[in-house]
């Protein structure tokens, strides 16, 4: 993995000695010198285009991956009504839950390594309320049980069986969760039992067949975040989990700090890659308590970034994590691990429009 310069010492050089250049080779190396000067200037002009903030009108709603589009569609349709941000999350979460070309999240997600489909989600409006679900099988909608743990309970996260007895007393039909694609990939991976996280899976197994042996494939998240014509913050985290992990194994999605947070003063966050490096941190509220300080949406997630890589800590040296932001002016921004997290954003302007998150690598 390559780290930027700022994160390693300066080398001590010693100084070499001047040659002697004749004419011709004066000129030579004055084009040289000028062209790497004009090179120079490009990345500069480049790093400083880059560096300026993604300004979106209100309302708006990003999310994370290209599969993003679609759920922004979803939750645009509430906010170009003049709905609230709580209920386009919740409505564009649903899509990818229910896509079965998508095994990172929902009904068509990879099971643990005994051939359970686990789901987690995370929501939080624009007064701090929230609620989440964890380890919860035989429903297709975390989020909405999510949305109805914070609405209908006194309590922030339910887990496991009781939150399947919640959901079921609730009205959430049981489900067989487990696809015919999903449980081809299983048997394959059983021949094997390799578990790796894959950076960027999201992208990679998106409507792919990955039933072969030895399959290694780290399933993830769509992460939500929208502001209303109201100037309301609200977000929506849900998942299936990491393909293949332990049975039990809750990562980031379902945890309010980690996977996501709003504080309706400032802007809201969510997160994405290996949930174990986010809970870490405490991830996106990490992010938007650097917003508070004045960071920009990229400058946060990059300074979160920064944080989970110093810490020394055994760990695939392939791990990916990304940050999404947004603030109350609408500005939007991303920063990740290494190269390959894409994020979606939706405004009156554009639908569909993609952006590739900078990163460390």
């Amino acid at each position: 993995m390559v780290y930027p310069a700022s994160m390693l010492s300066e080398c001590a050089m010693s100084k070499p000695q001047a040659p002697s250049l004749d004419r011709r080779q004066l000129i030579t190396a004055g084009a040289g010198a000028a062209a790497l000067a004009a090179g120079a200037r490009a990345e500069a002009r480049t790093a400083q285009a880059a560096a300026q903030p993604v300004k979106l009108s209100t309302p708006c709603v990003v999310s994370t991956w290209d599969f993003g589009v679609a759920a922004n569609a979803a939750a645009w349709a509430v906010l170009a009504k003049g709905g609230a941000a709580l209920d386009a999350v919740e409505a564009g979460a649903r899509v990818p839950e229910a896509d079965l070309k998508n095994h990172s999240v929902g009904r068509a997600g990879y099971p643990d390594r005994d051939g359970h489909v686990t789901l987690d989600a995370s929501i939080m409006d624009q007064k701090g309320d929230c609620g989440a679900v964890a380890g919860l099988e035989h429903i297709a909608h975390p989020i909405s049980v999510a949305r109805r743990v914070m609405e209908r309970t006194p309590h922030v996260l339910l887990v496991g069986d009781g939150a399947l007895q919640f959901a079921l007393e609730q009205g959430f039909p049981r489900e067989e969760l487990l696809t015919p694609e999903s449980r081809k990939a299983w048997k394959a991976w059983l021949k094997e039992k390799k578990y790796k996280p894959v950076a960027n899976s999201e992208v990679r197994t998106y409507d792919r067949d990955l039933g072969m042996p030895g399959g290694k494939k780290n399933h993830d998240t769509l992460g939500m975040l929208a502001l209303d014509a109201r100037a309301d913050l609200s977000g929506a985290c849900t998942t299936s989990g990491m393909a293949w992990k332990m049975r039990g194994r809750v990562g980031d999605s379902p945890i309010i700090g980690a996977g996501l947070y709003v504080d309706n003063d400032v802007g809201a966050a969510t997160s994405t890659g290996v949930g174990e490096e986010v809970i870490r941190n405490v991830g996106s509220f990490l992010v938007v308590e650097l917003m508070r300080q004045g960071r920009s949406p990229r400058d946060a997630c990059r300074e979160a970034v920064q944080r989970i890589l110093r810490r020394n800590v055994t760990r695939d040296p392939d791990f990916q994590v990304g940050f999404l932001a947004v603030n109350k002016a609408g500005e939007a921004g991303a920063w990740a691990v290494q190269k390959g997290f894409s994020y979606a954003c939706c405004d009156a302007t554009s639908q569909t429009r993609i952006l590739q998150s900078e990163s460390f690598s």
